[in-house]
Order: C-alpha cells, then sequence, then structure tokens
C-alpha cells in the first residue's frame, strides 16, 4: 500500500541555480508529494566529461541553495557509487529504503529523446513515474513516436505525467561562462550559494 509520495531529481547540478529549484518546487507541490530529493550524479551516462567541480562542491552548494525549503532533501547515493550511474539503481535504492512510496523522476523535456538510450528504459519505466518538464509556452514533448518500441500503457504513463512549469531561462552552462567572465550571476544563484563560489574560487577558469 503507497502512503507517500517522493519525487527524485538527478543532474549534475554544476552548479545548481535558481532554475533548478523553482521548477523542482513547482513540479512537487503539482504532483502532491512530501518531499523532494536532489541527487546529484557523479556524471551522466550520457556526456563524455566529468562536471566541472568536485562532488563535494557541487553537495554544499545544493544543501545551500535548498536549506530554507524542509520538503527539500539532497541524496549523496550516486556520487558515492562508481561513475556513471544510473537512475534505475538509484529507484531500487530509494525504492528498499521506502517500500511503501511512489516515486516519480524527473526529466527536462530537452532530454526526451535522450530517454530511449538511458539504461534498462523499458523497467525504470515500469519501476517509477518519468516525470517530463516542459516550460510554459512550449509544445508538450510527443512520447507517439515511442510506442512501437516501449508499448502503449508505458507511453499513456508517460503522457499523464507531464507538467507545465514555470518559464526560468537559466542554465549551468550560461552560469559557468558569466563566472568565468567575471560577470554577476546574483539572478541566476541563491546568494549562498554565490558566497561558496566566491568564497572557493570555483569555474573561475573554465565553462
Amino acid at each position: 500500500m503507497v502512503t507517500s509520495k517522493i519525487v527524485l531529481f538527478g543532474g549534475t547540478f554544476d552548479p545548481v541555480h535558481l532554475g533548478h529549484t523553482r521548477v523542482a518546487a513547482h513540479a512537487r507541490k503539482h504532483i502532491g508529494a512530501e518531499k523532494i530529493v536532489l541527487v546529484p550524479a557523479k556524471r551522466s551516462p550520457l556526456k563524455g566529461f566529468m562536471p566541472r567541480v568536485a562532488d563535494e562542491d557541487r553537495l554544499a552548494m545544493i544543501v545551500l541553495a535548498t536549506r530554507d525549503d524542509p520538503a527539500v532533501q539532497v541524496s549523496d547515493c550516486e556520487v558515492k557509487m562508481p561513475a556513471p550511474s544510473y537512475t534505475l539503481d538509484t529507484i531500487r535504492m530509494f525504492e528498499a529504503r521506502h517500500p511503501r512510496s511512489e516515486f516519480y523522476w524527473l526529466v527536462g523535456a530537452d532530454g526526451v529523446d535522450d530517454l530511449r538510450l538511458w539504461h534498462n528504459i523499458t523497467d525504470l519505466l515500469d519501476a517509477c513515474n518519468i516525470c517530463t518538464m516542459y516550460r510554459a509556452g512550449y509544445a508538450k514533448p510527443d512520447f507517439g513516436k515511442y510506442e512501437a518500441i516501449w508499448g502503449p500503457q508505458r507511453v499513456k504513463k508517460l503522457q499523464r505525467n507531464v507538467i507545465a512549469t514555470p518559464l526560468v531561462e537559466i542554465s549551468s552552462t550560461v552560469v559557468r561562462k558569466r563566472i568565468a567572465e567575471g560577470k554577476d550571476v546574483s539572478e541566476m544563484l541563491h546568494p549562498a550559494v554565490v558566497q561558496y563560489i566566491e568564497q572557493h574560487n570555483l569555474y573561475a577558469d573554465t565553462q
């Protein structure tokens, strides 16, 4: 019997920015979940490079960025796994820890076409609710083209879990670029994250 809903939000968060935290909060409320857990990855299996800063720095920044919201937690489970980590393994771990919970994994609409490349994607689709976030004002993602390979029931499940989120034009790539150029990023990051980056001289020579 399901007694709670838990949202999991994975990514490199390099660095975590206000776009991440705002859409995460919106998605949690939309789903009606008790909490959301941010899960930084050691390295995405679909990216050919490691995050620009150390795992402990990314974790520290996420903790700072979410400290004002008691519904948000941070997990270091994936940074402790050998790289790359796989979402299905993370879901299985959380299922073992919270056997009465229903899980929702957030993905961005720009990553929908990459889902077919995910490790054991059909098992993942069966194990949890993949929730696709798309920006308000943009077209909804279309999963119809995957019906032949994933089956109609999985496609319907994906379509049920599409969430329109606030339009926040921020990306970690842009943040890193602005920092490397010595430009202001105070409107993109939590103030404590800005302070942490300055204190530790992060991203100053990398984009």
